[in-house]
């Protein structure tokens, strides 16, 4: 896999965990959530594995090294 192919797996993980986040976002801010939104919720998060499972393959593991320190 080339060193560009990992960086678009990259820029579609980050994606994916933000659209994860904002799902998880609206659902912490109902009282009841539809089923639908969860559905949502597990075809994102299967889709981070997937891309996970790619980048592992590739010998390029996603590590989550947390919030940078304020500089």
């Amino acid at each position: 896999m080339t060193t560009e192919e990992i960086q678009d797996l990259n820029r579609a993980r980050a994606a994916l965990a933000r659209q994860r986040n904002a799902i998880a976002r609206r659902i912490g801010g109902l009282e009841v959530a539809p089923i639908s939104m969860s559905e949502d919720l597990t075809r994102t998060l299967l889709a981070i594995e997937a891309v996970d499972r790619a980048l592992v393959e590739a010998g390029q593991p996603h590590v989550d090294i947390g919030p940078l320190p304020d500089a």
